[in-house]
């Protein structure tokens, strides 16, 4: 079974563009590239990835999918489409062309409305995912847990998968209502689970393996290892941890599961949600 981080960014750094990088983050004031990544993913024994936008901007989703033309371990990439456009047809036809486009996200957690998501203009997007074979990535804060499970509700037939757990307050050690309601999202068998950005949301620098087990642990009760799939948020989780070190929190984690469901948490999950190509 192939392994893949299922959640990695690419990025020439701009700071105007990446103004949410600020100054306890000056070390992402940098290029971040394929060929920075790529022996990342060889030392922990990883054969590809899947790049996730992180500007919101047609033009960014084009070059990140140059990158996969250019960059075979690049499996798939979640690009941004504007969900809310009447031209969102015409983007969604030109982004599938390449089989390497494999879903889309939008920066939820940092629109100032909580139900967001529920808005009817962006619900018409979301509607027309799935008829393009398209997942949609979960990029939200814990308070939106609730409108993402309305929204997940509504549309059965579309693939979701929540990113970085929802962001619990890990550095806290606080669990609800995160653990209430993410439980109740996990209901749901169209949405997965991606282990990821969970050294961000701890105590930077200064986090012990174990200040994930109870967080990993509801996750794991509530997806099962079959929707669960493992990412490192690269390179924002070098603010806080080595690249390594971000990924062996989940790989010693599921250590006491059988292989099986090793294989399908750290690759497995992620080819068959995504529909990665060959």
């Amino acid at each position: 079974m192939k392994r893949m981080d299922a959640h990695q960014h690419f990025w020439q750094y701009d700071p105007v563009e990446y103004g949410w990088i600020n100054e306890a983050m000056a070390g992402l004031r940098r290029d971040f590239l394929p060929q920075d990544l790529k022996p990342l993913l060889d030392d922990c024994g990883f054969d590809g990835c899947v790049a996730v936008q992180a500007r919101q901007t047609l033009e960014e989703t084009r070059w990140l999918l140059e990158l996969a033309g250019r960059h075979h371990f690049i499996r798939g990439v979640v690009g941004w489409v504007d969900l809310r456009s009447a031209q969102l047809r015409a983007q969604l036809h030109e982004f599938t062309r390449n089989p390497r486009f494999v879903g889309v996200r939008h920066v939820v957690q940092d629109e100032p409305d909580d139900a967001f998501l529920l808005r009817a203009d962006f619900r018409r997007g979301i509607a027309q995912l799935a008829e393009f074979g398209l997942a949609y990535d979960l990029l939200i804060y814990p308070r939106q847990l609730k409108p993402a499970l309305k929204l997940a509700a509504e549309f059965p037939g579309q693939r979701f998968v929540l990113d970085h757990i929802a962001k619990p307050l890990i550095a806290q050690g606080a669990l609800e209502p995160w653990n209430t309601d993410i439980r109740a999202l996990a209901q749901l068998e169209n949405v997965c689970c991606k282990v990821s950005g969970m050294v961000t949301e701890a105590r930077w620098k200064e986090w012990q393996a174990h200040d994930f087990h109870s967080y990993l642990d509801v996750v794991f009760e509530a997806f099962g290892p079959e929707r669960i799939m493992i990412g490192s948020d690269w390179p924002v989780c070098t603010v806080a941890a080595t690249y390594r070190s971000t990924m062996r929190v989940v790989m010693d984690y599921i250590a006491q599961l059988p292989s099986a469901q090793q294989d399908a948490v750290l690759g497995g999950n992620c080819t068959n949600f995504y529909r990665l190509p060959a």
